[in-house]
């Protein structure tokens, strides 16, 4: 392993739908194995993504001087190694891959750099460099798991063709049972049809309401956590979601986790701050489904896994497996 310098530093990048996120760290690990974080920044934004993919000069004009001020308020030092998770990496992108490598070499000499899909991130926050499975909740849903010489994954295929037991899946299951109590129809909910109606006005306007929206998944998402108040509550057709929602997200997990003993699953994401309503029928899934298999709580979030990812280029001991699509390497 190489020997880095005492004043240097790494880069993480999260970049997706909620905005971009940067953090400046130490390379190496702190006394309890943790990463050490000098300093965050993120912006709300979202990197905006056009016909050519996503566009690499609006995230490198946001990058470069916010890691500049960074490293300048900790008092200077050289940047070893960047590891940027980003949103729609596998299908868009061309330009970050094309374009990222040459600029950061341009600007601090970088050489060793790794762009990610934020699955990875998210599995590298969750599980560090361990073997297992790491399934990522939020709107979307998304499992990935990896026995350390390639990569599996599960779902993540978007609202309208997977992404089930997500917070959109679930969201839209609870618009569904509240349009059929609203109708008359077997299967509805009384409670969830009230809920709707407060959230978003009279039910005959809710398709008018929903469908022109360029941010469907997230409106549907937005359902999600009423759809868990109404199971706690005792409603039985919110509890059946979210138990149809659990099978799902197991499922998914069953698909991508090694096999073997000691097998460990996580689970990272807004989604599973649910709570009880969602996690009690998801711990049933597992037992039922993985029993051999450690459900072990996630050690961060996507972009302590980008500085993860960083730290080891940095060190030369990443272990994670390189991948085209999910991880890619520049040397």
């Amino acid at each position: 392993m190489t020997t880095a310098p005492e004043r240097a530093f790494v880069v993480g990048v999260d970049s997706g739908g909620s905005g971009l996120r940067v953090a400046l760290a130490r390379p190496g690990r702190g006394p309890a194995g943790e990463v050490r974080i000098v300093e965050t920044v993120s912006s709300p934004e979202p990197v905006p993504t056009g016909s050519g993919g996503i566009d690499a000069g609006h995230l490198l004009g946001r990058l470069l001087p916010a890691v500049d001020a960074m490293t300048e308020r900790a008092g200077g030092g050289a940047v070893l190694a960047v590891a940027v998770g980003a949103a729609g990496m596998a299908t868009l992108g061309d330009r970050l891959r094309a374009e990222l490598p040459g600029a950061f070499d341009r600007a601090w000499g970088v050489r060793r750099f790794a762009l990610a899909a934020d699955a990875v991130t998210a599995y590298a926050g969750a599980l560090g460099q361990r073997p297992g499975a790491v399934v990522a909740g939020g709107t979307g849903l998304i499992a990935i798991g990896t026995d350390l010489s390639g990569w599996r994954r599960a779902d993540g295929w978007g609202h309208l063709l997977g992404d089930c037991g997500s917070g959109a899946w679930i969201g839209r299951a609870g618009l569904e049972a509240a349009m059929r109590a609203y109708d008359g129809r077997r299967g509805g909910s009384a409670a969830l049809l009230a809920r709707a109606e407060e959230r978003f006005g009279p039910a005959a306007g809710l398709p008018g309401a929903l469908y022109p929206r360029t941010d469907r998944p997230a409106v549907l998402a937005s359902f999600a956590p009423e759809v868990a108040a109404c199971a706690a509550a005792g409603d039985a057709v919110a509890v059946g979601v979210l138990e149809h929602a659990a099978a799902h997200i197991a499922e998914a997990a069953t698909a991508v986790v090694p096999s073997g003993p000691g097998a460990e699953v996580a689970l990272t994401g807004g989604l599973f701050r649910m709570g009880e309503p969602l996690l009690g029928p998801l711990r049933a899934e597992f037992g039922a489904l993985l029993p051999d298999v450690r459900d072990v709580p996630a050690a961060g979030e996507p972009l302590t896994g980008a500085v993860t990812i960083a730290a080891a280029l940095a060190d030369g001991s990443l272990r994670l497996p390189e991948d085209p699509r999910l991880l890619h390497i520049t040397r």
